[in-house]
């Protein structure tokens, strides 16, 4: 057996026409269960949240399908913008996609007691820094998110 091109030349494994994919595939090596709430009834809201398989282990996907799994965050307000530079405000971020967010950093200096309180609301206390406007970088799983002179330092 051979493997020829349309014009009848013969092709060799070394020169088989292919070319490198930029988007490689993956094999999921454990069960993956996506989550959503459960549908309200009226004006009652159930607690928790109904749990469906969404990857089963062997699956192959595309790298480019996993990324889509994880947008990144945005931040569309902090409040308040500013505090003292003894650190301690308590600040609240309002924004898409903050539930993957894993650190809030005012400038260089992390920020503490991280809460996630739900994808589009999280609060952080501010540490203490020097005078002036630090950038409000969130570290996501998406990549970092920055806020520029997003929290003041008085």
């Amino acid at each position: 057996m051979g493997i020829y091109l349309a014009n009848g030349t013969r092709v060799t494994k070394a020169a088989f026409p292919t070319t490198t994919v930029a988007d490689p595939e993956k094999v999921i090596t454990q069960d993956l269960y996506s989550t959503r709430p459960y549908t309200p009834v009226g004006d009652v809201r159930p607690e928790g949240s109904i749990k469906t398989i969404a990857y089963k282990a062997g699956a192959v996907v595309r790298q480019s399908e996993i990324d889509k799994l994880f947008p990144p965050a945005t931040i569309d307000t902090v409040s308040p913008s500013g505090g003292t530079t003894a650190g301690g405000t308590a600040v609240t971020i309002t924004g898409t996609n903050l539930d993957g967010v894993s650190a809030v950093n005012f400038g260089a200096t992390p920020g503490t007691n991280l809460v996630i309180v739900s994808a589009t609301k999280l609060t952080v206390n501010a540490p203490a820094n020097a005078a002036g406007a630090k950038d409000v970088v969130l570290v996501d799983d998406a990549g970092n998110i920055t806020k520029t002179g997003g929290f003041l330092y008085a």
